[in-house]
């Protein structure tokens, strides 16, 4: 039984060791569809009393298409008007440790202002990249898009393909991925491309069984809390999903829904279209 005993210790404990938590279920197709180079959408995960503020072409720099994280300034995910797209989530190991890191936030928008390639980008990266706590990060365009991981240390430029991202290495099997990539596949399949499928295909709150759960360092009980594409928990869950396309035109369709807090009811919806200047 979930005892409110229980919600409190799950909520001290999703505070205290899942800190700083960026999003946090990421499935994409890449250069796979004919009509659709990009077909990406989005979960992203983080404690309800965080403050953020909606996508929006900033007005600091208006040529970022980007949520923000209003605590430390960065960004989960975000698209400029060039066609460069980055998102990042977090890696879960609770033995990592960090006096002081900057925020994984702040490298999506590092990548989405600077006229770097995403080889360039992500090489001058790994430099420094053991100052963060944990963290996936995808950087590129149509052209090339990159994954680095500062847990693997190899800069990886994608092929065409189907791929699914969480809180583990791009392409590690956890049920929440293989169920996003199996549903995106289909979606594709159905010739369905369009935000509200992949809306739904976000949307899924089922709860992996407990044999098929990864050991992330975390109990039992907690990982199958937050074993699902759409988390709901006391103080922490899914806070926004984003869809993004990219059509054979280089037109670009983004969109994001805002809910409130633990339950999927959706507060804020927006979506902005526009065409690719390079």
């Amino acid at each position: 039984m979930f005892t409110h005993e229980y919600a409190k210790l799950l909520r001290e404990f999703l505070l205290s060791t899942l800190a700083d938590l960026k999003m946090c279920l990421i499935v994409f197709s890449y250069k796979q569809n004919a009509d659709y180079p990009l077909i990406f959408a989005a979960n992203r995960d983080e404690h309800y009393e965080r403050p953020s503020r909606t996508a929006q072409f900033w007005e600091e720099n208006p040529n970022i298409l980007a949520g923000k994280d209003l605590k430390a300034d960065g960004t989960w995910m975000g698209i400029n008007k060039d066609g460069e797209f980055s998102a990042v989530t977090n890696y879960r190991d609770p033995d990592i440790e960090k006096k002081d890191p900057p925020s994984r936030g702040k490298l999506v928008l590092d990548f989405l202002q600077n006229n770097e390639s995403a080889p360039e980008y992500l090489s001058k990266l790994q430099s420094h990249a053991d100052q963060y706590m944990g963290f996936n990060l995808l950087a590129g365009s149509l052209n090339k898009l990159g994954y680095y991981s500062n847990q693997q240390n190899d800069i990886l430029l994608l092929d065409s393909g189907l791929y699914g991202l969480s809180n583990h290495l791009l392409e590690t099997s956890w049920p929440k991925v293989q169920r996003a990539k199996k549903n995106l596949s289909h979606i594709i399949q159905d010739d369905s491309i369009a935000p509200e499928p992949l809306f739904d295909l976000l949307a899924d709150d089922h709860e992996a069984p407990e044999e098929e759960l990864p050991d992330t360092g975390i109990p039992k009980d907690i990982e199958k809390k937050v074993s699902p594409i759409f988390i709901k928990s006391d103080g922490y869950g899914t806070r926004c999903s984003t869809v993004l396309l990219i059509d054979h035109n280089g037109k670009a369709t983004f969109a994001e829904r805002r809910f409130k807090p633990g339950t999927m009811e959706v507060e804020e919806e927006n979506q902005y279209h526009f065409s690719i200047e390079k």
